[in-house]
């Protein structure tokens, strides 16, 4: 596997325009002689999508939910990041690119990330002329709010549905496609397998979900913009349909995938209430701006109602050690002291895993009308799923399992080690590093969609122009064969256990060993109970009806098994980083006050891992990261 990153020469500002320059370009005329699968429809899809078809490619747009809407793009709450400096206090598009370089921990590629910061700036443009009806202030101009990882305020929002603002606006401008007929919209349809021919990426086989019909869809190239895999923990704030199942096809196909062990565990989610919770619930960073995260002193407290607590006998941590950024420290910090707390008798809440996120101190300032403007539905949300009223009882949080910052590997052009196959948005694993900042997850995959791949692809197109296989090709016949055959296996089985039974039993294996806090010994362990637990799985696993038409324990299963595979990738991932950065915290190496501490003359590069067959250990392949404008320092906040 040969890891080109392709990066552009010149200056680091200058590496995007020199870039552009240089590429191929395809006039109007043959654009329509290009056919483009886009799997995905979320914000980095549905953007690409768009896009595309706009500049007058045919493009076909699958995805599993009964519409491009109901992306989970649509549940991102707090904001979109884009160095606008609209307040004149000090952001650029070099202290966004500085910020996440180093919220990510020095694990992601500068120039990538430069590039993400210049394109931020017309993100904000391109969705407002779209309709997206952005905060803004008495005056008329956007507003902006400050978010976790940043001493700026550069987070562009609608209240605490931005995420679905801004995905209606991509949808609005796919919708104007597909009514001309330039996008061909298959939704309720899955992507079970990707299609390669002579190592290029050709097309991919689909399963309608209604009709349990397996197809295939052939094209000159494959954009994947499928979200990340953080449904393998089975609790997460993914929505409950989020799989790998894509990306790892992929992967076996040949697609190199790198850092699968960085994990991002958001700080402010809604406590695990009970075992029969099947997902988590996120209330957005944003809250952080105005509430104050707070524990008791003493351990005798923690059964007392929030309001018998005094102020002297509150413990307000974040403030307490990093009084910098405060409450506003990055998701990975927040979270591991937010377990600290708990893990110390301090936690809150039935279970003892929780700590306070409380806004009197904001209302007392602002007023509850103001609040209520800036988070009204969240508190409406909170409320309706835990009883508390935020606005006179401080609300309960606790960390999650939220995004994941591993993916497919990308050079510049965002094109995998697979000719013609593309990933977008957290599909690739590009610009975050081993942490996320908030409000970037939304500006990198409307990056992707609306401003980098229209160009890398065309370069692609240009230069090589591949030929479109027709699905009558052996390679489409031998695809299909396979989906099939897996499909017959899994309904043939007739075990005792569920689908559910076994990806719960996983998710606990992999919180507990590689979740918030990893070690070796734990790895370890999780590297024996895996297999054993896969292999139960294909023993014993009870699905039931056939593949012959809707089947959405079929469709459990069959994403619940990739999760069986790809969670041992994650583990012997964890397991070779031996060095604590971002979310991937190795408790072998923290420093005296409880930081990650890196290990950068051993692991300052990418892991990227290639498939060798079933049975066989996957090969681990390093990218070098080098850092030439953000000088490798402790990670500091304080």
């Amino acid at each position: 596997m040969i890891l080109d990153a392709r990066i552009p020469e010149g200056p680091i500002e200058k590496k995007w325009e020199n870039a552009k320059f240089g590429y191929k370009l395809v006039n109007p005329a043959n654009k329509r002689k290009f056919d483009i699968i886009v799997v995905g429809s979320g914000l980095a899809g549905g953007a690409a999508a768009a896009t595309l078809a706009e500049l007058g490619y045919n493009v076909a747009c699958f995805c599993y939910q009964d519409s491009p809407r109901r992306a989970h793009s649509i549940a991102a709450q707090g904001g979109i990041n884009a160095a606008k400096n609209y307040q004149g206090d000090g952001d650029s598009v070099y202290r966004l690119f500085y910020d996440t370089v180093k919220g990510g921990d020095y694990r992601s590629r500068e120039a990538n990330v430069y590039r993400l910061a210049q394109v931020s700036r017309n993100i904000i443009d391109q969705a407002t002329a779209m309709g997206v009806p952005f905060a803004r202030e008495y005056g008329g101009t956007l507003a902006n709010r400050s978010f976790g990882g940043a001493q700026v305020s550069r987070t562009f929002y609608a209240r605490g549905q931005t995420g679905q603002q801004l995905l209606l606006g991509a949808y609005a401008g796919l919708s104007r496609q597909i009514n001309s007929g330039k996008v061909t919209m298959f939704t309720r349809h899955e992507m079970l397998e990707m299609v390669t021919h002579e190592g290029r990426a050709v097309g991919i086989v689909t399963r309608d979900m209604v009709s349990g019909k397996i197809e295939s869809h052939a094209g000159h190239s494959v954009l994947m913009a499928t979200g990340g895999y953080g449904n393998t923990f089975y609790l997460s704030t993914n929505a409950m349909g989020c799989n790998v199942t894509a990306a790892y096809r992929a992967y076996k196909k040949g697609a190199g995938f790198a850092n699968p062990c960085y994990t991002q565990i958001h700080p402010t989610c809604i406590p695990v209430s009970g075992d029969y919770q099947s997902k988590l619930t996120l209330m957005s960073e944003s809250l952080r701006n105005d509430g104050r995260i707070w524990v008791p002193k003493n351990k005798e407290d923690c059964k007392k109602k929030p309001e018998q607590i005094a102020e002297e006998d509150r413990d307000y941590y974040l403030e307490r050690k990093y009084p910098a950024f405060g409450n506003l420290v990055p998701r990975d910090v927040a979270s591991r002291n937010a377990k600290l707390m708990c893990d110390e008798g301090r936690g809150v809440g039935a279970t003892g895993f929780g700590v306070y996120l409380d806004f009197a101190d904001a209302i007392g300032r602002l007023g509850k009308n103001l609040v209520e403007e800036r988070y009204g539905n969240l508190f409406e949300m909170y409320e309706r799923i835990t009883g508390d009223d935020p606005y006179t009882t401080p609300m309960k949080i606790y960390p999650a399992v939220h995004y994941t910052m591993g993916g497919l590997w990308v050079d510049y052009n965002l094109q995998s080690t697979v000719d013609g196959l593309f990933v977008l948005g957290e599909a690739n694993f590009s610009d975050h590093g081993a942490n996320r900042l908030g409000a970037s997850a939304l500006m990198q995959g409307l990056a992707d969609g609306y401003f980098v791949i229209p160009y890398t692809l065309g370069n692609y197109l240009g230069s090589e122009k591949p030929e479109k296989l027709s699905t009558d090709h052996a390679v489409f016949k031998d695809a299909e064969k396979s989906c099939k055959d897996r499909i017959e296996k899994l309904v043939s089985i007739d075990g005792k256990r569920t689908v559910d039974s076994f990806h719960k039993e996983l998710g606990l294996i992999m919180w507990e060993h590689c979740g918030m806090a990893r070690n070796e010994s734990g790895l370890k362990k999780a590297l024996e109970l895996i297999p054993a637990l896969r292999e139960e799985f294909w023993k014993d696993v009870k699905v039931p009806g056939s593949g012959a038409n809707l089947n959405q324990s079929l469709e459990k299963a069959g994403r619940v098994a990739d999760f069986l595979e790809f969670g041992e990738i994650m583990c012997r991932d964890a397991l070779t980083r031996d060095e604590s950065c971002g979310g991937h915290f190795r408790e072998e190496h923290q420093t005296e006050e409880g930081e990650a501490l890196r290990v950068d003359e051993r692991f300052s590069h990418a892991a990227v891992w290639e498939y060798k067959g079933e049975g066989n250990e996957p090969t681990r392949h390093e990218e070098p990261m080098t850092f030439e404008h953000v000088k490798f320092s402790s990670r500091s906040y304080k």
